[in-house]
């Protein structure tokens, strides 16, 4: 059967707004779109690394009660799971402080054996740490030769700016193994200089030739050699927006693998077809923008489920 991967980095959230915590959960960018479709019922694993502390004790948990396959994940014992700040300003957007002690490199847990058409989503600042580099490149690129669909979100935060330099050739690396690249106007701004998804495009389509730019209000744009398009998305009164593109992601993964789409299939998709992916992509990030949470709702999830029977 066709299994989902998603690689990142694992924190343990703790939200504020006016001065005052809001919550705490597991956190990670990919971790939030793992849990989002494994509510959903998704044959997905994660690869990551934290501590075998208490708060990665409950990681753990989450993980396997939300139907993660956890098998991947490797738990050290020098240190302790990292912990990640929120700071909601008045738009309800994060900014971040992390305090940790581990530094990564650890990640000695086997690697899944990703086959042909399988989904490997990966991104985030934990796509180019020096320390893992070489067992991340191993796999992502191991995955691609096989046949399986990789899927890259950089994430690209403006607080690595001063390191660019170093590690855009990192980013464009990661472009250059997937299939598919979905980021944020931000991102693209921050990397490229990429002032809207034109340009954005020209910048990537030579290291990927699929790309699903993410804009805000603005709407959700798709380019690749048989399709350009823009798609509304819904106007909302944010709660918090940690997790909108971690679950857009989780939304738009689970629409390919429902339409079991093929990696050789995204260049050719029709408007229709991209269409109903952007759609669930922007539910599942809809859902998750209407309150504290990382990721969709159970009761979102199983209305989804009923749904999509």
């Amino acid at each position: 059967m066709r299994k989902i991967y998603g690689i990142g980095e694992t924190v343990f959230d703790i939200i504020f707004k006016d001065g005052s915590p809001q919550a705490a959960k597991a956190g990670g960018s990919v971790l939030n779109s793992v849990v989002s479709m494994g509510r959903v019922g998704l044959p997905v694993s994660f690869i990551s690394e934290f501590g075998k502390d208490d708060v990665g004790n409950l990681i753990e948990t989450f993980l396997k009660d939300n139907g993660v396959n956890t098998s991947f994940i490797n738990r050290y014992e020098d240190s302790n799971t990292t912990l990640a700040l929120a700071f909601l300003d008045e738009k309800n957007d994060a900014r971040y402080t992390f305090y940790k002690n581990h530094h990564p490199g650890k990640l000695k847990s086997d690697h899944p054996d990703v086959r042909k058409d399988d989904i490997l989503l990966c991104g985030s600042f934990y796509s180019i740490w020096s320390e893992i580099r070489e067992r991340f490149k191993r796999l992502v690129s191991g995955a691609r030769e096989k046949g399986a669909l990789v899927i890259y979100d950089p994430n690209f935060r403006k607080s690595h700016l001063i390191e660019l330099e170093n590690l855009r050739p990192l980013i464009i690396e990661n472009m250059q193994m997937a299939n598919l690249v979905r980021g944020s106007n931000e991102d693209f701004k921050n990397i490229f200089g990429a002032g809207n998804v034109d340009d954005a495009y020209m910048e990537i389509k030579h290291y990927c030739t699929n790309l699903v730019y993410t804009a805000n209000n603005e709407g959700v744009y798709v380019k690749t050699p048989g399709f350009s398009g823009k798609f509304d998305v819904k106007k909302i009164t944010p709660v918090s927006t940690i997790g909108a593109g971690d679950n857009f992601n989780a939304g738009m993964i689970t629409s390919i693998f429902q339409k079991n789409i093929r990696p050789d299939q995204l260049s050719s998709l029709t408007e229709k077809e991209w269409e109903e992916i952007i759609a669930t992509a922007i539910d599942f990030a809809t859902e998750v923008c209407l309150s504290y949470e990382n990721y969709i709702s159970g009761d979102f999830a199983e209305k989804f489920k009923t749904s999509s029977l």
